[in-house]
């Protein structure tokens, strides 16, 4: 199979997606071209290279580019897409809460379609957050991309390379010796080794996490140091769509809150609780179109 389609429900934009998938140069988990995006993946022990695009206003249409998928592979995939897109989630009640709401209503107009572009993988939304921590985005994305580059799996076609994130038996290998001088932080370099010891050792995995409420699953991977409160919902809102799963301390969203109350200095943690509360069940949601109003 090379060919598929897949339907998408009215309220999806792929033009917002894209939007997003476009945010750093840097990015090397996928490459956009045009009005596709193309990905690496690996299904049933083989690396399948695959672009995605818009069909017609009810339907995605994804390629493999460099095989020919089985049935059961072509279920994989297409689960991972609808996952990675956010497909599966109702949002419908979301926008009706919010069509009343002064904060949110003039963003969910504008951004109509706009979903939560996931990581199903869990290991990557992880190392992701880590990587993330206490810098700017644009270096984050650096870190990244020498992550990616120097200890993923790498597939090439038509002159172009497209990766695989590292496994964690590979990151649990990895010293200060071999990630400082890629100008990882001590802490960082530390964190990474340790997060992927505790994937490769099977302490934590996707499927044990799968279905636990949120606090459950959140106490799970703060176990593992180098994940705190940030990384844990940021990592869950990402992988597993808890809907009450939201980076609380995120200085983006207090920014966001900051400028749409009009307030002279950022809330204060208490306030952003207060300021969610109307938001119950939708916090995640909330917080992505906080974030969009940057």
């Amino acid at each position: 199979m090379k060919s598929f389609l897949i339907p998408v429900p009215a309220e999806f934009s792929f033009a917002l997606t894209m939007d997003f998938l476009k945010r750093s140069p840097r990015e090397v988990m996928h490459r956009c071209e045009d009005n596709s995006v193309v990905k690496l993946l690996r299904i049933e022990n083989e690396n399948i290279l695959f672009r995605v695009k818009v069909r017609d206003e009810e339907n995605l249409q994804v390629q493999i580019l460099n095989a020919t998928l089985a049935p059961a592979g072509k279920n994989i995939l297409m689960q991972y897409i609808r996952e990675w897109f956010d497909l599966d989630t109702d949002i419908k009640p979301f926008y009706a809460m919010s069509a009343n709401d002064k904060f949110l209503k003039d963003l969910v107009t504008k951004y109509h379609g706009y979903r939560i572009v996931g990581q199903p993988d869990l290991f990557e939304s992880i190392v992701w957050a880590v990587l993330g921590q206490q810098i700017n985005l644009a270096f984050a994305y650096t870190l990244k991309q020498r992550f990616v580059e120097n200890f993923g799996e790498k597939v090439s076609f038509d002159e172009q390379h497209y990766y695989l994130f590292p496994r964690p038996e590979i990151a649990a290998t990895l010293s200060d010796e071999i990630l400082l001088p890629l100008q990882f932080s001590r802490q960082k370099s530390k964190y990474i080794a340790t997060i992927g010891e505790a994937f490769a050792s099977g302490m934590v995995s996707a499927e044990k996490l799968k279905g636990l409420p949120l606090l459950e699953a959140k106490e799970e991977l703060m176990k593992i140091k180098g994940i705190g409160n940030w990384t844990a919902n940021y990592a869950l809102m990402k992988t597993f769509r808890y809907p009450d799963a939201f980076p609380l301390e995120d200085a983006g969203v207090h920014n966001a809150i900051k400028n749409l109350k009009r307030m002279k200095t950022k809330p204060t943690l208490q306030q952003v609780k207060t300021f969610y509360k109307k938001y119950k069940g939708w916090e995640a949601y909330a917080t992505l179109y906080l974030w969009k109003s940057l």
